[in-house]
């Protein structure tokens, strides 16, 4: 008769009188039974075995059933056991001693329990305790075969078996020890394999975020290097045309002084972009630059965006309401992009007009730019704002200009639509929430 379970018990959970006992100990249950119904059928079979008295045996075989009943009813319907295993498995040594003596000492096959109980008590309480228990098991097998065995056994022979299965039984309890250990060592081998493993995939993917961050930084710092190149085209060909016209004088008076007022707007423009390169290098790698935000009044910026685009007076109509309004936002950004709107108009127009319209209403400005071009194809509206992408007369082209204006308006948290006008053409329509000035 034996108890067996595994070093870990289940977790107690808040209300559990005792823990919830595992499978193992249902197996060790089932083991009690076989060892009972294994003495009742020795007894059956070989009644002569019971040197120690037919009716003592009998008790103790009916005990030792009782006793299994019992524990199996209780794991079975409660699902854990009354008292603690360890008790249970001194129990099982003492029953095992006893039944030993009651059944032919040296000669009863009733010894074979023992080993089951060491196991069991070496599990449970580690390699020492078990090799007490095997020389405390085996002194008392010396004990019941002294007085269970038949007479006609010498006492030597009697000692003799008893010193053998007390080696055994110590063997026993040793080489299960041996084994735990290994186990545990294998067990705390498969832990730190694991723990490598984890912290292996740990460190891979902190590499792959680190990765997918330098490139989509390379990304934002290529896409910076193509506004900035995009950008700077427009004025610069403005400055070397108006220079050249100044160093050859033929401008003067009025057209002189407006050639001069674009010299200086452009060169403003310019190094607004300039400093977006610079925040570009040093921050978070927008290539939009860093908002810096001042007063913009709207009729400067309607003439400012006009000639930045390169669109002559007589091609081009601007409206503002009210006519002194003037908003709070960074002018660099929103001239970068009503002038990309402004040249795709003029753009696609020919030589019909463009139209630039600023109204502000407290809270919201809303531009409009207008052309009469060709418009778009049905289903178009939305593709013409991806990088790469351009239409019409420039198909192939870089087609950075309508997807600056969409970054731009993303950063803005503005509104970009693009709508078919009434007669032909393409209005641009921005919304842009900005305080007044």
């Amino acid at each position: 008769m034996t108890s067996h379970s595994t070093p870990a018990e289940p977790e107690v959970r808040p209300g559990d009188e005792l823990p919830e006992r595992t499978a193992e100990e249902r197996t060790a249950v089932v083991i009690r039974l076989a060892v009972v119904a294994a003495a009742a059928v020795l007894l059956v079979l070989r009644p002569q075995s019971a040197a120690g008295g037919l009716g003592a045996a009998v008790v103790l075989v009916a005990a030792g059933a009782v006793y299994a009943l019992v524990l199996a009813a209780a794991a079975t319907w409660r699902g854990r056991l009354p008292v603690r295993p360890a008790v249970l498995t001194g129990v099982d040594g003492a029953l095992a001693v006893v039944a030993v003596g009651l059944t032919g000492g040296m000669a009863s096959p009733m010894v074979a329990a023992l080993p089951l109980v060491v196991i069991a008590i070496a599990l449970r309480g580690g390699s020492r305790v078990g090799r007490v228990a095997a020389v405390v098991l085996g002194a008392g097998f010396t004990v019941a075969g002294l007085l269970g065995t038949d007479p006609a056994v010498g006492v030597a022979d009697r000692l003799l078996s008893g010193v053998w299965w007390t080696g055994f039984l110590f063997a026993t309890a040793v080489l299960v020890g041996v084994l735990v250990r290994l186990l545990e060592r294998q067990l705390a081998d498969i832990a730190t394999t694991r723990a490598r493993a984890e912290s292996e995939h740990e460190r891979y993917l902190s590499e792959r975020a680190l990765r997918d961050r330098i490139v989509s930084e390379s990304r934002a710092r290529l896409d910076g290097a193509r506004v900035v190149l995009h950008e700077f085209r427009t004025p610069v060909a403005s400055l070397s045309a108006l220079s050249a016209d100044l160093a050859a004088e033929r401008l003067t008076g009025d057209a002189a002084r407006t050639a001069s007022k674009l010299l200086a707007d452009h060169a403003a423009h310019l190094q607004d972009m300039l400093d977006g390169l610079a925040d570009l290098a040093v921050a978070d790698g927008s290539p939009l630059g860093r908002n810096r935000p001042r007063r913009v009044p709207l009729a400067d910026l309607a003439e400012g965006v006009l000639d930045a685009a390169g669109i002559a007076a007589p091609r081009r109509r601007a409206v503002v309401e009210p006519a002194d309004a003037a908003v709070h936002c960074d002018p660099q950004r929103l001239r970068r992009l009503l002038t990309n709107l402004a040249e795709n108009a003029a753009r696609h127009s020919g030589a019909e007009p463009v139209e630039l319209y600023l109204a502000h209403d407290g809270r919201t400005l809303t531009a409009e730019v207008a052309d009469r071009g060709p418009g778009l194809p049905a289903g178009q509206e939305g593709v013409v704002t991806a990088k790469g992408v351009a239409l019409g007369e420039r198909r192939g082209t870089a087609g950075l200009g309508l997807w600056i204006a969409e970054a731009l308006v993303s950063a803005m948290d503005g509104e970009l639509t693009l709508l078919p006008r009434d007669g032909g053409g393409l209005t641009a329509r921005l919304t842009l929430p900005v305080p007044p000035a």
